[in-house]
């Protein structure tokens, strides 16, 4: 592992940021760099590692799947793990009557899931949100409301895509305050059907119901039971991008689980693979059978060996309650950060899905702050990234299984950072 940094200058694409720490291992919520210091993790690979690195559960599986079965492409037979993980996966659908398919990335379950909405309605637009973000495909971008570095240059884009207000109350694009506001944006969504697109003309609309890159925004309770009922009203579908909000990560299976909302597609990715890429989409069976065979699949999708990981992982999600030990720890995270009372920083977020908002004195983001918390965080062995439109948010995404004492030390540290810098 000499010369890392110095190595991949050399061999990898300038476009592919990269932390700059050379890791060499990690178990639980805890890695070690190429010089064996220890870091504690609120990265969890952005959400992937629920479980914590090289989890026994998941290793086992892996190793054991890896000496039976390493590929079989499922369009060219049928094996146990495929079908078993498309199984799991219709259980988990909160609206019951469910099919699934399986692909490698989270942006792929988008693509494919407006790939279905399409075939299944006959329709062509696409509605999506401001802050949002979906993937780096071609598709995947335009359906992103995050337009600097995701986006520019790229295009030209897919078109029939077209973008409403995210309830980001802390930013209200209408400027109007929560509740007095009524979550007027919701009703943004109808706005864009009378004015810019026909809900006759649009296929699905898709919305993650807590922003994840886009700054950890939670929307008001009523916010997306209105998305979903205008999208009903208009015969339009209604896909719930959950790579990053969910299995667990909010505190329920599913991040629309709190607002009582069924979409009629999920997409989940991210901790379901256990650090091994698989995906998934999930929604009512008419739906998913809308299109005809062959057109959906992937060559590597729902591998054997993924699929074993993401048994394994469902497995300790649903043994160990998880999802109601993310609630609880989630809550302990957000009363640790507002008992601190940090200058011009906010707490945002559910579960354990949350992020710290850095601001400037007047209010505005503060992208700069924010780097130099990570790297203060860094330098006292803690390791946590930006996100948000201006970099301004500093995630804070431990695994879903790390110990009390150290989600406590590692909230000290991110503390003292955000005073300090």
């Amino acid at each position: 592992m000499a010369d890392l940094p110095g190595r991949r200058e050399e061999a990898v694409a300038r476009g592919v940021t990269s932390g700059p720490l050379g890791l060499a291992r990690g178990e639980g919520a805890r890695l070690w760099d190429e010089n064996g210091r220890e870091y504690l993790d609120f990265n969890a690979g952005i959400a992937v590692m629920a479980l914590g690195h090289s989890h026994p559960r998941v290793v086992e599986a892996v190793r054991r799947q890896a000496g039976e079965l390493q590929h079989v492409c499922f369009h060219t037979a049928l094996y146990e793990g495929y079908v078993a993980l498309a199984e799991r996966l219709c259980g988990l659908y909160p609206g019951g009557g469910a099919k699934a398919a399986l692909f490698n990335s989270g942006a792929e379950a988008v693509e494919n899931a407006v790939k279905t909405a399409r075939r299944a309605t006959g329709k062509q637009a696409v509605v999506a949100f401001d802050h949002a973000f979906h993937g780096r495909t071609l598709l995947s971008m335009a359906l992103t409301g995050l337009g600097k570095t995701a986006k520019t240059g790229f295009g030209p884009y897919p078109s029939d895509i077209h973008h409403v207000p995210f309830a980001t109350c802390a930013h209200c694009p209408l400027r109007l305050e929560y509740p007095d506001c009524g979550v007027a944006c919701a009703e943004m969504l109808d706005e864009c059907f009378r004015t810019r697109v026909s809900q006759k003309d649009t296929a699905c609309v898709v919305v993650e119901p807590v922003l994840g890159g886009g700054g950890f925004h939670v929307p008001p309770p009523e916010w997306l039971p209105r998305i979903a009922e205008i999208c009903r009203a208009h015969g339009v579908l209604l896909v719930a991008d959950e790579i990053q909000s969910g299995l667990g990560r909010t505190g329920r299976m599913w991040a629309c689980d709190h607002y009582g909302v069924v979409p009629d597609l999920i997409c989940t990715a991210k901790a379901l693979g256990g650090g091994l890429p698989v995906s998934g989409l999930v929604g009512r069976a008419e739906v998913m059978d809308a299109v005809e065979p062959g057109g959906l699949g992937s060559t590597f999708g729902g591998n054997p060996v993924a699929c074993a990981a993401a048994l394994a992982v469902l497995d300790v999600l649903d043994e160990e309650n998880l999802p109601g030990r993310a609630a609880r720890l989630g809550g302990e995270v957000a009363a640790r950060l507002r008992q601190a009372e940090l200058p011009h920083a906010e707490p945002r977020g559910l579960g354990l899905l949350r992020g710290l908002a850095v601001s400037t004195p007047d209010g505005g983001p503060d992208g700069e702050r924010a780097k130099r918390v990570v790297a203060a965080c860094r330098e006292a062995g803690l390791l946590t990234s930006p996100c948000g439109l201006s970099g301004d948010v500093v995630r804070t995404l431990p695994p879903l299984t790390i110990p009390e004492e150290e989600l406590a030390r590692g909230l000290d540290v991110l503390v003292r950072a955000a005073r300090e810098a």
